[in-house]
């Protein structure tokens, strides 16, 4: 008996602990303002955000607004204005890797074809300002 209740009970500590469903409920009358939400990203295509992931690019080393062991992409696209110069630049940076621009940790050289970095540099752009 006293193992059937202890099963029982650990079954309904489980089944509590499970958490569910708990997503808040939003208020007909609440207001967020402005400076709560946050700022929209530009939305990638499928490709690009795959091409990033199977490349290895994030998260293992960057995140779009966190900095990993390189930088996040919001302050590469904060830095870099998106001329044909920079894009260039960074296509060659993405390819072969480099060092001392965000700190003494290199970036590694990718495995991409030119084309491939072109995509995730414009994208990286992109994130100035939303666009």
């Amino acid at each position: 008996m006293k193992k059937l209740l202890f099963v029982l009970s650990a079954v309904i500590i489980l089944y509590a602990c499970s958490g569910g469903d708990k997503t808040p409920e939003v208020k007909k009358d609440t207001v967020v303002s402005e400076a709560a939400k946050p700022a929209a990203l530009p939305v990638a295509n499928e490709k690009v955000l795959e091409l990033i992931a199977t490349k290895n690019c994030a998260p293992t080393c960057h995140m779009i607004e966190k900095k990993v062991i390189g930088p996040a992409y919001i302050d590469v696209a904060k830095k870099y204005a998106s001329t044909p110069e920079n894009i260039e630049m960074l296509v060659q940076k993405v390819i072969k890797g480099g060092k001392g621009v965000w700190g003494d940790i290199a970036m590694t050289p990718n495995n991409v074809t030119p084309e491939e970095a072109r995509e995730i540099v414009t994208y990286i752009l992109s994130l100035k300002n939303g666009q």
